[in-house]
């Protein structure tokens, strides 16, 4: 009997950038990583990319590419992340689909998914096709091929939907088991078998067949194990985890079975700790023991094709028992974190949504006609746009849809208007209605894109769809606001941005450091014209001119400014259109006589005058910019802050360890004290680019003699970081024995402290130094002379602390 096991991840992050600059801005909720997509690239999309194989000594003896051995999707936001931001996880995905290929007959491993994760059967007719063909699109300009399966988001379907993937050349798709009603043969005239209440047979894939008359594949998973894997400690252990995908296998079943299951992919790292080794473990216990054969959808589907039909139930969902009211009303699903709380706001959030697309649309459909030969063919093709933000590639698109030349201005016309159609489908985003509250960041997010969106409208029309979409939002209650519409005026709509913003975090930014004559500003570039900057004291006055053009339409403006930097915090920054040449020349002379002659209420009267109240300061600068900067005006404070408590430090050293040695508890303050001292010496020690050991021994002798806490979070980052840095050293000088015996040395004085390190990129590279050298040295040992036994004892201590086994 043939016997095959698939295991499916579905790997996917909701776009968190924001969307007036096309970047995620610093996540706190993620420290101490800057957001969480980093967090979890580092807890789970990295280690699964070379996860570990352990001995019973948990120590790693292999190091494996994950993705290579399962199927699994990623979503498109996720990988344009990737692609930014880790192109070395971006390419082991990458890698593993054409690594499986090998492995499985030619088939990748890898899925489509719709773009966005879009309820599908929610979804316009319209919207389904192009979130697909973008899916589609995404996926060949990543892996260089036609996907076979495509990943519905919560796999939400309807037939609808079914037949749009069948339309565009998919395959086969994944649903739940208690997605599928009623089975038959597909051949003779037997009759339809209930099925429900997840009683379908998962271990082969059935056809269903369509209004159309054509048919696709699905795979219903395994309910109960993927249930156990998420939520019931069946991660806790790689061997009983692969036992259990073996158990599924029965005797009395006559075809080729196919055990499987799927989950969120995040589950391998990120919610479960370690998750990622249990898999690669279990993996191995099958292949090694040849319990079954690994394979993947595509493989099995061509061996072994459907012989029996499956009817579905429409509306249906693998995360609502409700079909999908979870993203439209208030059924009762939720995360479980804010018991009491209502999701009432669901309802009036989708019919907001909906006015608001269909408004987008009417104007769209008027607007681009004018322009292009069919403006929703266009809104299909332009995904190759936002795949390459070239002129090249926009200037191709419309080359094939427009339906006459067009002058520069209407290509920004047309570029906005495609842009307001890409952010009506961002804001339909699914993770927007999964959790608790209206104000969550994931149903902000969804709120700015819709804010984008009405933004785009108003430049073309010149009217505005906020003050009704705001009104829509007022029947959406939210748990801590008054409504969606306080959280939508309070937070959302403040941060509208336009090129005037943009050019005031230049003009102000430039402040605290020198720019080039041209430098990008995430999606915008800053072309200087003029730069006139003046010193007095403490204070700054800076002049000038300035073209600020958009990346993503073209749209630019000429601007004028004017900063005055009084010190710290206190910025003022005047900007507006550009008036010509002597216009700007009066404007510095005026200001420039003010500021020389010492004058500050006149410069301020200057700029009011010249300005018009149009004055921008520090709020105004962009999330992490802003941070760095107050960062930079804090540094004096906390020199400052430092050195009173390294003065209460030192002077009370002595009487510190006169309470230790009588057991008694130190005084809180002088405790506090040294731990602010000790916490902030051991991180500079660690961040110094010449580590000194000594320095560190010393503050560990203290920290143990004094019993002080470490703030854990931030040394675990800090050494973390640290040993990646000594291990690129080695990377480069793999046999330096000295710098083996340093990494050697300070890792046995911070073992104390019993941190939970972060050694997944470290561990990659020793694995890849002991692959490389680890025989040859060993065979270098057995000569007297050679230094090779030295640099076996070194290595292998570092093993030891890396827990990696050659």
């Amino acid at each position: 009997m043939e016997r095959y096991i698939c295991i499916h991840g579905h790997f996917y992050q909701p776009p968190r950038e924001n969307p007036w600059l096309e970047e995620i801005e610093v996540q706190d909720s993620a420290y101490p990583y800057h957001d969480w997509n980093d967090r979890i690239t580092a807890e789970c999309y990295a280690p699964n990319a070379a996860s570990r194989l352990l001995d019973t000594d948990g120590r790693i003896i292999d190091i494996v590419n994950i993705y290579s051995k399962i199927s699994f999707n990623f979503g498109p936001t996720v990988l344009s992340w990737l692609e930014r931001k880790k192109p070395e996880i971006y390419e082991s995905i990458q890698e593993a689909d054409r690594l499986s290929m090998e492995r499985f007959s030619g088939h990748g491993s890898a899925l489509a998914q719709v773009y966005n994760h879009m309820i599908m059967p929610l979804a316009s007719r319209r919207d389904k096709h192009t979130q697909t063909i973008w899916g589609i699109r995404d996926f060949e300009y990543r892996f260089g091929r036609m996907p076979e399966g495509m990943w519905l988001p919560e796999t939400a379907v309807d037939m609808e939907t079914l037949e749009v993937l069948v339309n565009h050349g998919v395959k086969f798709t994944i649903l739940s088991p208690r997605q599928a009603r009623k089975v038959r043969p597909l051949e003779g005239l037997v009759q339809w078998q209930d099925v429900s209440d997840e009683r379908i047979d998962p271990t082969k894939p059935y056809a269903c067949i369509l209004p159309s008359g054509r048919s696709i594949a699905v795979f219903f998973y395994d309910g109960p194990t993927s249930q156990d894997i998420s939520f019931g400690g069946l991660l806790n252990n790689g061997e009983v985890f692969a036992r259990r995908l073996v158990s599924l296998f029965r005797s009395d079943r006559p075809w080729p079975q196919i055990a499987h299951v799927a989950t969120d992919g995040e589950t391998y790292g990120h919610h479960h700790r370690f998750g990622d080794m249990a898999l690669s473990y279990a993996l191995h216990y099958i292949e090694s023991k040849n319990l079954a054969r690994l394979t993947n959808y595509g493989e099995y589907l061509e061996k072994h094709p459907p012989v029996d039909a499956v009817e579905i139930y429409e509306n249906s969902s693998w995360s609502c028992i409700h079909g999908v009211e979870r993203w439209r009303n208030n059924c009762g699903c939720h995360s479980g974190t804010h018991p009491g709380w209502s999701q009432q706001w669901r309802k009036p959030l989708r019919e907001a949504l909906d006015w608001l697309r269909d408004q987008l649309a009417e104007i769209f459909a008027a607007e681009a006609s004018q322009y292009l030969k069919d403006p929703w063919l266009s809104r299909n093709d332009y995904i190759g746009v936002v795949l390459s933000r070239t002129l090249q590639e926009r200037d191709a698109l419309l080359e094939r849809h427009r339906i006459r030349d067009l002058a520069p201005e209407e290509k920004i016309r047309v570029s906005k208007l495609l842009e307001m159609e890409r952010n009506a489908m961002l804001m339909y985003t699914s993770c927007g209605w999964f959790f608790d509250e209206v104000s969550g960041i994931e149903t902000s997010q969804i709120m700015q894109y819709a804010a984008r969106a009405i933004q785009y409208a108003e430049d073309i029309t010149g009217t505005s769809l906020d003050p009704r979409f705001s009104n829509l939002l007022r029947a959406a209650p939210s748990n801590v606001f008054s409504s969606a519409a306080e959280v939508y005026e309070r937070h959302i709509r403040p941060s509208r941005t336009d090129l005037m913003r943009v050019g005031s975090h230049y003009c102000i930014s430039s402040v605290f450091e020198e720019y080039p004559d041209e430098i990008s500003i995430y999606c915008y570039t800053a072309r200087s014209a003029v730069h006139n900057r003046l010193d007095a004291g403490k204070m700054k006055l800076i002049t000038g001119r300035a073209a600020i053009s958009s990346d993503i339409t073209l749209d630019s403006r000429d601007i004028t400014f004017a900063v005055l930097h009084l010190g710290d915090h206190n910025i003022n920054a005047g900007i507006r259109d550009f008036r010509g040449a002597e216009d700007y020349a009066l404007l510095h002379r005026e200001v420039s006589q003010a500021f020389e002659k010492g004058d500050i209420p006149e410069v301020v009267r200057v700029m009011d005058k010249h300005f018009n109240g149009s004055i921008y300061s520090l709020w105004h600068l962009f999330r992490d910019e802003q941070r760095k900067i107050l960062n930079e005006i804090l540094q004096l404070t906390y020199e400052s802050i430092e050195l009173s408590y390294r003065q209460v430090y030192e002077n009370n050293y002595s009487i510190m360890s006169f309470y230790t040695s009588l057991q008694h508890k130190t005084p809180r303050p002088l405790l506090f004290a040294a731990e602010y001292i000790i916490n902030t010496d051991l991180k500079r020690c660690l961040e110094e680019e010449e580590f000194e050991l000594e320095k560190l021994k010393r503050l560990m002798e203290e920290t143990k003699k004094l019993a002080l806490s470490i703030d854990r979070s931030t040394m675990e980052f800090v050494v973390s970081s640290w040993i990646r840095r000594m291990m690129e050293r080695l990377m480069q000088e793999p046999e330096n024995i000295d710098l083996y015996s340093l990494i050697d040395e300070a890792l046995e004085a911070l073992s104390p402290l019993g941190l939970t390190l972060n050694l997944w990129e470290a561990q990659n590279m020793y694995f890849s130094i002991g692959r490389d050298r680890f025989h040859a040295m060993r065979e270098r040992a057995l000569k007297p002379e050679d230094t090779a036994a030295e640099w076996m004892e070194v290595f292998l201590r570092l093993g030891h602390f890396l827990h990696v086994k050659i």
